[in-house]
């Protein structure tokens, strides 16, 4: 790399982390071999993540945006950052946590603003925003298992039901369910008859002043202030919730790449 590096570029442990799980290039029969280093891409890809630019302001030292573009769109089709954040966070939860698979989880919601880009959306009345929602369900330490963006006019019971519905097959050692107060009712009968989970409501006291921190809720709250260090995340800026939810697995990847390179480091030195 001849170029200055940027803050978010991946190190040299952390691309050894995951350039195995980069598809190899497609054979083409014709033409010029493309010439492109893929670990660049990825540098591009994490670049506009944090930066929040749009994909025509990549900086010219990068790839051209159209290549990363391409790369990230077909990259999103095979769910290829999915399947990467699972691996890495099975490696992160293996040395930080007591066991690889989940048995607990958090749920929540936050409802963002959507941008003249188009796309589905819909008037949240609790919040007044008029955008979409990102349901995600956390682990106990924070880590991304499942994210859901539907419009914002989808009410938290129903929104709650696609993202537990993706737990079934996913997670069979998920047993227990924190969720906010509302969240209840039906629900709770439904993720324990179709899931086979138990939802426990974590409920803010009546007599409560000011801000105070609610038991494992805190948990989930804190990761959506994660996805606040990716300006990409500050609204969501693309057409379809697909990509949305790509764009996040994408950051969250990022996010433990950062965690698990500091713990190699730490254990090496």
């Amino acid at each position: 790399m001849s170029r200055k590096p940027y803050p978010t570029d991946v190190s040299d442990i952390e691309w050894d982390l995951i350039k195995s799980m980069i598809p190899a290039e497609r054979k083409r029969k014709r033409g010029k071999k493309r010439e492109v280093d893929i670990r660049e891409v990825v540098n591009a890809i994490f670049y506009i993540l944090r930066a929040g630019c749009s994909w025509r302001m990549m900086p010219h030292d990068l790839p051209a945006w159209q290549t990363v573009y391409s790369y990230f769109r077909r990259w999103e089709r095979k769910g290829v950052w999915q399947k990467i954040h699972t691996v890495l966070r099975s490696q992160l939860r293996k040395f930080e946590g007591p066991d690889v698979e989940p048995s607990a989880g958090i749920i929540d919601s936050q409802t963002v603003k959507t941008t003249e880009k188009g796309g589905i959306d819909g008037y949240d009345a609790g919040k007044k925003i008029n955008g979409r929602k990102r349901h995600i369900l956390v682990d106990t330490m924070g880590l991304l298992l499942i994210v859901v963006v539907h419009t914002a006019s989808i009410q938290d019971r129903d929104g709650a039901k696609l993202v537990l519905n993706k737990i079934r097959y996913s997670f069979p050692k998920l047993h227990l369910i924190w969720a906010d107060a509302g969240r209840p009712g039906k629900l709770v009968d439904w993720v324990r008859y179709f899931i086979g989970c138990v939802i426990e409501i974590v409920k803010r006291s009546d007599d409560t002043e000011g801000f105070k921190v609610l038991p494992r809720r805190w948990v989930v709250e804190r990761t959506l202030a994660w996805f606040g260090r990716y300006r990409r995340l500050s609204k969501d800026y693309e057409y379809h919730p697909q990509t949305s939810e790509t764009m996040i697995y994408a950051a969250m990847t990022h996010l433990i790449l950062r965690r698990l390179a500091h713990n190699h480091r730490c254990s090496t030195a």
